[in-house]
């Protein structure tokens, strides 16, 4: 049913409180888990923000090596993506890319906007993604 399984991660909590139900979904339907995090590219003329961890390669990184070290500790074997870009339009195409069936994502992340929850990374996956999304409160 859910063969591949993308999770795309951030340093947010309910990114690290989604983590439990990806383990249980890739462990249920023994599926592939491709872990993904976005560097962000900050606005044409602007400065990655300081507290911008997301747009620090080393942050990202370590971040996906944090992620991948837990699923391997749940006898879990993961492929990891790092991207760069805007977070909900390249969480969606590599989620085309790799013909994933599920998307896994928390309700809130570091992509929350000053505009609100409808302009959130995880709205507008939900409204461009080729797959059914799962999204964890």
């Amino acid at each position: 049913m859910f063969n591949t399984v993308l999770f795309p991660v951030d340093q947010s909590r309910e990114a690290r409180e989604a983590a439990e139900t990806v383990a249980n979904i890739v462990k249920t339907y023994n599926s592939r888990l491709v872990l993904l995090s976005v560097v962000e590219k900050p606005p044409e003329g602007e400065e990655v923000a300081k507290s911008g961890v997301m747009g620090s390669p080393d942050a990202v990184a370590k971040l996906l090596q944090g992620a991948q070290s837990l699923f391997a500790n749940q006898g879990i074997e993961t492929d990891v993506v790092e991207r760069e870009g805007m977070p909900s339009f390249t969480i969606c195409d590599v989620a085309d890319e790799i013909n994933a069936d599920l998307i896994v994502m928390g309700c809130r992340g570091l992509g929350l906007t000053t505009e609100g929850a409808s302009e959130s990374v995880t709205a507008r996956v939900i409204n461009l993604s080729p797959c059914p999304v799962l999204i964890i409160p």
